[in-house]
């Protein structure tokens, strides 16, 4: 969106007005003017006399940097249209300088890898190589203090550990009856047919399995109206501001912080009476609270706390955007969708007619369309780390030297002619064999993640929309309201379809009984 000069003019001064009169959230949009006045003018410094920093001792002679790209004014240009469409201009760049180029945001330098090959540098790195903190610190006051991107190294390889154990087949299998049981209990409130916002629908689901799953039956049983609505306010304050300035003023932050603050203290009696032994699960809250450091001290309260606002958050988003997508693009492919049920069909009498972990793992169509909407619609666009030495790219031919942060794209790598064909159609097959595009070369599939940074959350969130889909579609008849697939929203941190545009009709196959 541009705005005129008389129309900037306008909201400068109504702006300022608001914060002459103690408007909180007014002065935080001056704060970010002034902090961006401040990085244009480094960034300004920078341009004219270089980064002015001398070469890494692991730095080569004969490796070139990586091309630099910039549209518009000098500084500012790049910034604006990064900030206006991202992927256009990362298209754009790609297309000019190849699967490695750099852009200037102010004082950052972003080194983009795409494609398979220059992708290697990025998914085979450790991370004392490329660092996740710094990229993702905008994050902290939402998980938390001393987890995720604000732990230490050390500490954070750790806590994966203990949550890995928590999504592993044996513990997937426990799951799977928890998410059926949920599902079963949301879809009766949709009654017998009628029209309804999937994408609403499912999140609400999604929130209800994950907590089930991930915070542990009190939670999920005593307290979930209450944190439901917390959890909504972590999530607005989640903002594309956030990424610049997680500090500000604002509405959605004050929210955020009070939201972090209110779930503390809601889950901590939890944890101390598990810990007591009032009370033993077989989920992942029980796994953080029986959990030790490798020096033999257990996990803090608010470390475990932390890692549970992670996991519901990573199986939140990721599931409902693309248990979404599936949706609209499935029953705009009836030929698909037919060979979907009639697996389905196949599947559930084999395993007599009972839904499990082992039959959904048996519905390979399903998993590949459930790969394909990831594919054509990825929930994070960029993966970003920051290089702590300097990188080679392209068997040398290039080298991203040290701080700057690497991205890759699996937005961008979805979409790739030479790899997957025809990428602007929605094709489960591709994903099957003989086809089995995504075999043809490493990090070509980007859905979640790759090689050493690949997402441990993989597992559960196939299970979690296997799930839900095989009842949809066991149980009512769909059709989506509007031909076209909906746009998706860019001005989220996590892309999902636009609000109000996943409208389904739908139909009970077997009517419930009316109520006495």
């Amino acid at each position: 969106m541009v705005l005129s000069f008389s129309k900037a003019e306008q909201l400068a001064r109504t702006t300022l007005a608001a914060a002459q009169e103690g408007d909180i959230e007014a002065l935080g949009w001056i704060a970010v003017v002034v902090l961006t006045l401040a990085l244009i003018a480094v960034a300004l410094v920078l341009f004219i006399v270089g980064d002015g920093k001398a070469p890494s001792a692991n730095s080569t002679k004969t490796a070139a940097r990586p091309p630099s790209y910039s549209v518009g004014l000098p500084i500012i240009g790049t910034l604006l249209s990064f900030a206006d469409n991202p992927l256009k201009l990362v298209w754009e760049a790609y297309a000019e300088k190849g699967e490695v180029f750099t852009l200037r945001l102010l004082h950052k330098r972003l080194t983009f890898v795409i494609g398979p090959d220059a992708s290697e540098t990025f998914f085979k790195a450790s991370d004392t190589e490329l660092d996740q903190n710094e990229p993702y610190k905008f994050s902290t006051p939402v998980f938390g203090k001393d987890v995720v991107y604000d732990a230490t190294l050390e500490n954070r390889l750790q806590h994966f550990r203990i949550l890995s154990m928590t999504l592993r087949v044996n513990m997937l299998e426990t799951y799977v009856p928890l998410m059926i049981k949920e599902a079963g209990d949301f879809f009766k409130g949709w009654g017998n047919e009628g029209e309804l916002d999937l994408l609403k629908e499912l999140s609400n689901l999604i929130i209800l399995t994950g907590s089930r799953c991930i915070m542990g039956r009190e939670i999920r049983e005593n307290l979930f109206g209450e944190v439901s609505h917390l959890i909504h306010d972590l999530d607005q304050g989640m903002q594309p501001i956030s990424v610049l300035a997680n500090w500000l003023p604002i509405k959605a932050h004050r929210l955020r912080d009070r939201a972090r603050r209110e779930i503390g203290k809601l889950f901590e009696p939890i944890i101390r009476s598990r810990r007591e032994g009032n009370a033993r699960e077989d989920d992942m809250l029980q796994r953080l609270v029986e959990a030790k450091y490798r020096d033999g001290t257990a996990f803090k309260e608010h470390e475990i706390v932390g890692n549970l606002v992670a996991g519901l958050f990573a199986a939140q988003h990721t599931s409902s955007a693309t248990s979404t997508w599936l949706g609209m693009h499935l029953f705009r492919n009836p030929s698909v969708l037919k060979s979907v049920m009639e697996e389905q069909k196949a599947v559930l009498e084999e395993h007599n007619g009972t839904l499990s972990y082992a039959a959904l793992v048996k519905m390979n169509l399903l998993h590949a369309c459930m790969k394909e909407t990831l594919r054509m619609h990825p929930p994070l666009i960029f993966l970003m780390r920051k290089a702590l030495e300097p990188r080679s790219v392209l068997g040398g031919r290039f080298e991203i030297p040290e701080n700057d942060y690497i991205v890759a794209s699996p937005s961008v790598a979805g979409m790739l002619p030479e790899i997957f064909k025809e990428p602007s159609s929605w094709d489960p097959d591709r994903f099957l064999p003989p086809r089995s595009e995504d075999k043809a070369a490493p990090y070509s599939f980007l859905g979640f993640g790759a090689g050493r940074h690949g997402c441990m959350g993989e597992g559960f969130a196939y299970v979690q929309v296997k799930t839900i889909w095989s009842i949809l579609l066991s149980t009512f008849d769909m059709e989506p309201v509007g031909e076209a697939v909906p746009e998706a929203d860019y001005n989220a941190l996590v892309v999902g379809p636009k609000l109000n545009t996943c409208w389904m009709r739908y139909k009970r196959k077997v009517p419930l009984p009316e109520s006495s």
